[in-house]
């Protein structure tokens, strides 16, 4: 299969039980897995799954996507337009609800684009000098279940260790509680109702 020609590219991947992910590719040779997981074969790391050559069905490039670390307004924009479109809208949520004082130029925003149009996002701010929080998490409906909210967190935990953090912090939505522990996340309060949504609040340790 040569999982490293797909390393440091964004792909997908359906393993074979049907589950997607996506996400930047790291590979690791068939001496590492054996290694670390007594498995003699190639492999790839999205995010937080590692995904051995016998578990993977597909595995494709995908070179129309793009990761932004949006700096700039119009990257902002993107991430406004997801908000809007996909959580806004779908949920009657008024704009000064979902664009509330967290929401300013000194935001990190991740943007995913595909062909330059965006298509997810996610927004993070520092909470103290360990901890930042990811929230605003938000895929358009049409690229929903392919791991692209996956890969919009790992992206955030990503820029967040290097920018010297140590914690990431999410308030999740109770029926999502399930997407984040699979990424390690562990609940670290009750539910709380917020302005629109009753949420928990997760941590994980960077």
């Amino acid at each position: 299969m040569n999982l490293f020609r797909f390393d440091h590219k964004i792909v997908r991947v359906i393993d074979t039980d049907g589950r997607a992910f996506t996400g930047v590719a790291i590979s690791f040779p068939a001496a590492y897995g054996f290694h670390e997981f007594n498995r003699d074969e190639e492999s790839v790391k999205l995010g937080d799954y590692q995904l051995f050559e016998s578990d993977i069905a597909e595995i494709r490039e995908l070179p129309a996507f793009s990761v932004i670390r949006a700096a700039e307004t119009w990257q902002q924009a993107g991430a406004y337009y997801v908000r809007i479109q996909a959580m806004a809208k779908k949920h009657h949520i008024t704009l000064r609800q979902e664009f509330d004082e967290h929401d300013g130029p000194d935001t990190k925003y991740i943007v995913i684009t595909d062909n330059d149009f965006p298509i997810a996002t996610a927004r993070m701010y520092p909470l103290d000098g360990q901890s930042v929080m990811i929230g605003r998490v938000v895929v358009l409906p049409e690229y929903r279940r392919q791991g692209i909210g996956t890969m919009v967190v790992s992206e955030c935990e990503d820029w967040a260790e290097e920018l010297g953090y140590s914690r990431a912090v999410v308030e999740s939505r109770e029926n999502k509680v399930g997407f984040y522990e699979q990424m390690l996340y562990e609940v670290r309060g009750g539910a709380v109702d917020g302005d629109t949504f009753r949420c928990i609040r997760m941590e994980k340790d960077l």
